[in-house]
């Protein structure tokens, strides 16, 4: 049932295809003539047949009169007994078409399209040749016998094309049904290390859309190879169907042509595309062993292999690309043309953020600026770096933040680096304090570096040095500058947070008052805080033997 439902859809879309070619027209077994493509021609149709464009005028006569007159000499020369044989005849004004030596038409240098190469003795040939095809099939329908035979054929094509149908609806069911069984086990083989990366049902949806679109493709092929057939076989639709089967012919060559044409691109589209491959493979070997430490270069180590690796494979791809373009089917047409450009447009108007951003960051990392792991300041912004990428690069604080600073930024600040000043996983320290002048300076230095000793952390060689970096209106500033012996920037904060600690509760001990926040009028008696007091509540005072400024809960905190 579903078969024969889509044997009359097919033969409907099969009429409504021959309709939009123009071939359409009724079949009569006299000739008549068809609407004029446009003001000036007119043709002479026969049994379906065009037997002749007129395009000039003649003698006063328009090309539809020409056409007129032709028909009705056609019809006088059909009512005569005996064979009627086509026939040509060239004559001074052009070449003569006959019909059993009498002449239906005359075709004209006008009638004819001279920069084709075209002259009047090959379109009166040819158009000779259609009238003979339209007598005969004029005699073919008079026949029985012709009949009965096309009727064979076409019964033949037409149980031919059923089962052809039945086939196709068969084999399109079977793939349905065996489609996500084999899309689901291949897809399972496709796995990483730890998880699968593919997933069936993303893939089985698109895997039916074109099972289908290939089997109506193949309904359509065996509907038009059927319908050009059937419509070949009877004589009243001879036309129509050898129109059909020399589009398909047509069709089917250009497309080999093109095919045809296109292979040698393609085999050096291909040939460019192994080429490229095996040199991407060959520098992502070298830098690889790079990259590992087996092999060492000058200006090249573990840091700047990386993005080197990826610079030199884009470098190859981009030159395979504009090497294999020109071969490649249609790169010459105006619309590949045009969306390339367009492509190309896009992206430099675009990506021009991005194309600084990446210069920038090549710059940071062939300067070798920043390094992972060094703890750095740039602006406002203090961490280890815990990536130096193409766009951006990440700082880790020691409080649980991850900083994100484009490339571009860094270029355009200043970076200090703490980790240069020794070898080692280790970085610098500073922080700054504010004294009166009424404290001896060398007070203050032993102070600071009696707060460096009891930190641990802080390393005893180098020793930790005090500067004094300005002497203002009301106060002189030190600065301690010292070196940790750090791996993470969590102990970095733990390290700086008991240094500060230390230099409070040392100052306060020894009665030295910090000169912050700032003030005009120097205060009767110094604003210590007295050891009585270090513990007020909440304040837990610590065990004996413990570190005097050591906190559990910022040690113990995941930052």
């Amino acid at each position: 049932m579903r078969t024969d439902s889509a044997i009359r859809v097919h033969v409907l879309m099969l009429l409504y295809c021959v309709m939009l070619s123009g071939s359409l027209f009724p079949a009569a077994v006299h000739a008549a003539t068809a609407m004029p493509t446009s003001a000036q021609t007119a043709e002479l149709v026969v049994a379906n047949r065009t037997v002749m464009v007129f395009r000039a005028p003649l003698a006063g006569y328009t090309a539809q009169e020409r056409a007129d007159a032709a028909e009705r000499r056609l019809e006088k020369a059909l009512a005569k007994p005996g064979e009627q044989r086509a026939a040509t005849r060239p004559i001074a004004e052009g070449t003569q078409v006959l019909l059993a030596g009498q002449a239906l038409f005359l075709v004209t240098p006008g009638d004819v399209n001279a920069l084709a190469g075209d002259t009047t003795d090959e379109v009166a040939s040819e158009s000779a040749r259609r009238l003979a095809q339209a007598l005969q099939d004029r005699r073919d329908r008079s026949s029985v016998r012709h009949l009965a035979i096309a009727g064979a054929f076409c019964l033949l094509a037409t149980a031919v094309y059923g089962g052809l149908l039945h086939m196709v609806s068969l084999a399109q069911r079977s793939m349905r049904e065996r489609c996500a069984l084999l899309l689901g086990v291949r897809m399972k083989r496709v796995r990483s290390r730890y998880a699968r990366l593919l997933d069936a049902e993303q893939y089985v949806p698109f895997a039916l859309l074109i099972t289908v679109m290939v089997a109506w493709a193949l309904r359509l092929l065996f509907t038009f190879v059927w319908g050009a057939f059937v419509l070949a076989q009877v004589p009243y639709t001879r036309g129509w169907g050898e129109r059909l089967g020399t589009h398909l012919l047509g069709t089917a060559a250009e497309a080999a042509h093109a095919a045809a044409n296109a292979l040698p691109g393609l085999l050096l589209v291909a040939l460019i595309t192994v080429v490229a491959r095996l040199a991407m493979a060959t520098a992502t070997s070298i830098f690889r062993r790079v990259e590992s430490g087996e092999v060492q270069g000058g200006w090249l180590d573990q840091e700047t292999a990386p993005p080197t690796r990826r610079i030199v494979n884009i470098m190859i791809g981009l030159f395979a690309l504009a090497m294999a373009y020109p071969y490649l089917p249609g790169s010459h047409t105006a619309a590949f043309q045009g969306v390339s450009v367009l492509a190309g447009l896009m992206v430099s108007i675009g990506a021009s953020s991005v194309v600084a951003q990446a210069a920038s960051g090549l710059i940071l990392i062939y300067t070798r600026s920043l390094r992972k792991g060094e703890y750095v300041r740039i602006g406002a912004a203090e961490g280890t770096v815990s990536e130096v990428g193409m766009f951006a690069t990440r700082l880790r604080t020691g409080f649980g933040e991850e900083i994100a600073l484009p490339n571009a930024f860094i270029l355009g600040n200043t970076v200090c680096n703490f980790s240069r000043a020794r070898p080692g996983t280790g970085y610098m320290l500073d922080t700054s304090v504010t004294i009166g002048y009424d404290t001896p300076w060398r007070q203050v230095h032993a102070l600071l570096k009696g707060a460096a000793a009891a930190t641990p952390g802080i390393a005893a060689d180098p020793a930790p040095i005090v500067a004094l970096t300005a002497l203002t209106d009301f106060y002189i500033e030190y600065k301690l500058i010292a070196y940790a012996a750090c791996a993470s920037p969590r102990d970095r904060a733990h390290v700086l947070t008991h240094l500060h600690q230390n230099i409070v509760d040392g100052f306060n001990l020894h009665g030295v008052q910090i000169m912050s926040p700032h003030f005009t009028e120097q205060p009767a008696t110094p604003h210590v805080v007295a050891p009585a007091n270090w513990h007020r509540s909440p304040a837990d005072a610590p065990a004996v033997g413990a570190a005097q400024c050591d906190e559990p809960e910022l040690r113990d905190k995941p930052i």
